[in-house]
């Protein structure tokens, strides 16, 4: 009796866990989809206009997906190489999630994406939220000036249309897409139709994502063919009173792919030339620099949101802007930590008088960083006694096999990672993910191939097929409850760091995708561990019935 409570308590745990996995890592994707700033119902106000603007005009080319390393090679793209060297350049930094829609949101308020209230992952055409936050277009409309944009349809639903006077939008995202892009923006440039211009490239995305990845020659020609668009934008401009500004939103792991924290996806390169432009290599600087560097050349105002500063070393701005700058700098700066910590229920911290920039972003830093501590607290005192629980249960059955199941959840999770990391070089970000159903497929018969392996060598190293079939299903429960626990493990450190699903703020990306293919994987592993349950039972059953027919037979 005292067996079959066992087994019965270990299948439901099994069921029980399973289904758990289930709800915690769908919950854990719907909330990034879902995710929304604090500030999103309390945005700070804008401030006042800075000044006189600097240029005629402001061209903006956003190359998608662009990444560095192609940017700088000037077979490549030698326009770009020409324009850096006549103008000024950096390597410019952004944050994850890499996406296309948090970095067009992040490059238009100037705010990164746990605060810009744009989406945290790309969302379908229809579902994406506009801007709730002050932008580069309406600070730019609120100045006087006229607005273009041309390029993919998602930027008519993440900025407010009555900014924008003059559009075109395709659903495209090809070669063919970008001419129909440049066919719409080159009248405007050539008429001087509009004073901010914002041109979006998408081919080069489409190639890492359909051509071969980052470092395929469809890539090669994809950026390419970018290039020559940029020199017929540049044939429309003139520099000596128009400004020119080239980057991208995210780079692409060579497989192409992005969205993660991959290095290579946060890295994109930033040239700006033509007037009000002071030449040179400069620094490297933060995508949040870019949507306050605009609005100070057309003396507009500070996008009221943004966590990035003015990069006044690159600029030669009208006197009325650098007399108004460091004022409205700290009248914006304050405002937005105030909003900020209110937002999240924060004592506000005081800043000294002159502070710059950085000294705010480490005031907001901190405020996000004290909440966040806090709430972990509680849920590392639940791990702590998860683990002990299981840590008590493993040394009471020690005697009974404890210890050949810790070797095969160690073994399984050797197993698997070596197929996903080195055998089929993947990452452990989003940036790998192709789509949620091929990632599911992908770890549920990795998981399946790896935990047969392991059960079919502890129970044919252990004998266990000759033991009764209860006995049998304990010893398979005992190392199907193990390997989940072992590879469960990141689960419960992403469980401590970002909690079961997103609220107030992003996760770390890197714990959290760690944490939701270990979900996946326990699922699998509770899931196809009960059919190896029984198949325990059914071969001890079998090899139990040999005596009897070899004593039948000797009859």
């Amino acid at each position: 009796m005292k067996q079959t409570y066992r087994i019965l308590i270990g299948i439901f745990l099994l069921i029980a866990i399973a289904a758990g996995c289930y709800f915690w890592a769908t919950g854990m994707i719907d909330s990034n989809y879902a995710f929304r700033s604090p500030l999103k119902d309390t945005p700070p106000a804008a401030g006042e206009k800075l000044g006189e603007p600097s240029t005629r005009r402001v061209v903006i080319v956003l190359v998608d997906a662009l990444r560095y390393d192609t940017s700088m090679n000037e077979t490549i793209m030698p326009t770009l190489a020409q324009l850096r060297v006549q103008g000024a350049s950096a390597k410019m930094h952004s944050q994850p999630p890499s996406f296309s829609e948090p970095g067009y949101s992040t490059i238009l308020t100037g705010a990164w994406p746990w605060l810009n209230d744009g989406p945290a992952f790309n969302l379908d055409y229809g579902e994406i939220p506009t801007f709730t936050q002050d932008n580069l277009f309406s600070a730019a409309h609120r100045a006087g000036i006229t607005t273009a944009i041309s390029g993919y349809y998602w930027f008519e639903e993440l900025v407010p249309q009555d900014t924008v006077d003059l559009s075109f939008y395709t659903p495209g995202e090809d070669r063919y897409a970008d001419e129909e892009v440049m066919a719409a923006a080159i009248p405007w440039l050539e008429e001087n139709s509009a004073q901010l211009v914002l041109i979006h490239l998408d081919q080069v995305d489409y190639a890492g994502h359909h051509e071969g990845g980052a470092i395929s020659i469809g890539w090669q020609q994809a950026a390419n063919r970018c290039d020559q668009h940029l020199a017929s934008i540049l044939a429309s401009l003139d520099l000596s009173q128009d400004t020119l500004i080239v980057f991208s939103d995210h780079g692409q792991i060579d497989a192409g792919g992005h969205g993660g924290q991959d290095p290579v996806t946060l890295e994109e390169p930033f040239v700006m030339v033509g007037a009000g432009i002071v030449p040179g290599e400069y620094e490297d600087m933060e995508m949040v620099d870019i949507a306050p560097t605009v609005a100070a050349l057309f003396g507009a105002n500070l996008p009221a949101s943004t966590q990035g500063r003015v990069l006044t070393e690159m600029l030669a701005l009208d006197p009325s802007v650098t007399d108004t700058l460091p004022a409205a700098t700290q009248a914006q700066q304050t405002a937005l930590v105030t909003a900020y910590a209110a937002a999240i229920s924060r004592d506000v911290i005081e800043m000294p008088s002159g502070s710059d920039v950085s000294l705010y972003q480490e005031a907001l830093n901190s405020l996000r960083d004290s909440k966040e501590f806090a709430q972990r607290i509680p849920r590392a005192v639940v791990a702590a006694l998860f683990l002990a629980l299981v840590v008590f249960w493993l040394s009471k059955n020690w005697r009974s096999g404890a210890i050949g199941w810790i070797i095969g959840g160690l073994v399984f999770a050797l197993l698997f990672n070596y197929r996903y990391a080195l055998w089929d070089g993947l990452t452990y970000s989003l940036s790998s993910i192709i789509g949620v159903t091929e990632l599911i497929l992908y770890i549920g018969i990795t998981a399946a191939a790896a935990l047969t392996v392991v059960w079919l060598v502890l129970f044919l190293n252990k004998s266990y097929f000759r033991l009764s079939p209860a006995n049998a299903v304990l010893k398979a429960l005992g190392l199907v409850l193990t390997v989940a626990f072992i590879n469960g493990l990141p689960a419960v450190l992403s469980f401590v760091l970002n909690g079961i699903k997103l609220t107030w703020t992003l996760p770390d990306y890197l714990t959290e995708f760690l944490g939701l293919i270990s979900l996946i994987q326990v699922l699998i592993i509770c899931g196809f561990g009960l059919l190896l349950t029984g198949l325990s039972a059914f071969f001890a059953w079998l090899n139990s019935r040999k005596p009897r027919m070899v004593a039948e037979e000797a009859k």
